[in-house]
């Protein structure tokens, strides 16, 4: 029997991986499925050690070769759906959305009808071939509770061309963040790599062992004591990158309590009637504002922006009209 077909990864157990689980082992490499997946590609025979197939409670030993085989997962047919979409701009090439906080960019696990690329593929003829199947058309994507502005490619053209700008770093992508604490200084730049969580698969980390170059630029914009609002930009597009590096400073994005801990932050807060307002925050306090990118056909700089959504505007005025208020 031979190993499957496929991206092949190969690590060393080192002599502090002597006596571990493979299953155990593989969770904590960077590159890998989830822990949860780990025991299924095991056993299907995705994972050989030494030359051979093995159980997922093998223990290991120092200079044991283990290699996984990584397959893509099966597409999924994903059936158009007429879902309100906010278009910002629209030619045969490129289509900018202003994407709602709540919706899913692509179908996954739990989340097969409602998403961007349900919409997507009823606004949009001919997009399901631009891609791949379950991703038709995307280039890059917001976190499911952040909410602005993305950019779709309507051909493969636009899609080659996107997907280059974003791989170089050429796209200019500003957020809106609302984060916890009067942030000291007025600006300042985050460098720290970005990787999967030691421990949770499902979260990102600056202290993770296998971390990707990560940068973020802030500057204030408002203060409004218990919190502060910052504008974002990223020179990199890492995984939950401006939510992992703003609570690394200690200032977590309000309504975020993946990393930070909101909920607990908003009820140390003593001022009662900031406690208030806060908490009234539901989701992250994120918002990709603007994007600017060169048109994928016709070589031209074009910058696109979204407003500051309702539930974020109306947080920030009464921060400021409690600040402004002659009882604070």
């Amino acid at each position: 029997m031979n190993l499957p077909e496929g991206e092949r990864l190969e690590f060393v157990v080192t002599d502090e991986g002597t006596g571990t689980r493979l299953d155990v082992f593989l969770s904590r490499q960077d590159d890998l499925l989830t822990r949860s997946q780990i025991k299924r590609i095991i056993e299907e025979g995705f994972v050989w050690l030494n030359g051979k197939s093995t159980k997922p409670g093998t223990r290991l030993k120092g200079g044991d070769i283990v290699v996984v085989v990584t397959v893509e997962p099966k597409e999924c047919s994903v059936v158009p759906e007429d879902i309100l979409l906010t278009v910002v701009h629209e030619d045969d090439s490129i289509l900018l959305v202003d994407k709602p906080a709540g919706m899913v960019v692509h179908p996954a696990v739990g989340n097969y009808s409602g998403t961007l690329v349900n919409a997507l593929l009823f606004h949009c003829a001919g997009l399901s071939g631009i891609g791949g199947v379950k991703r038709p058309g995307i280039v890059h994507r917001l976190d499911k509770y952040t909410s602005g502005i993305m950019v779709v490619a309507k051909s493969d053209r636009a899609h080659v061309g996107l997907s280059s700008q974003f791989k170089e770093h050429k796209v200019k992508k500003v957020y809106r963040a609302l984060v916890h604490g009067d942030v000291k200084g007025d600006k300042g730049i985050i460098e720290l790599p970005i990787g999967r969580h030691v421990k949770d698969r499902k979260k990102m980390s600056t202290m993770s062992r296998r971390g990707k170059l990560a940068l973020t630029r802030w500057k204030v914009t408002e203060r409004f004591g218990a919190a502060t609002l910052l504008e974002v930009r990223i020179e990199t597009g890492r995984t939950h990158q401006i939510r992992v590096h703003l609570n690394t400073e200690g200032y977590p994005v309000v309504g975020d309590d993946i990393y930070g801990g909101s909920k607990k932050r908003v009820n140390s807060i003593k001022d009662n009637l900031s406690r208030e307002i806060l908490k009234k925050m539901k989701r992250q306090a994120l918002h990709a504002a603007s994007i600017g990118l060169y048109h994928p056909v016709t070589g031209s700089y074009m910058e696109f922006f979204s407003p500051l959504p309702v539930d974020m505007a109306d947080l920030c005025k009464e921060l400021e009209r409690l600040k402004k208020s002659p009882l604070s």
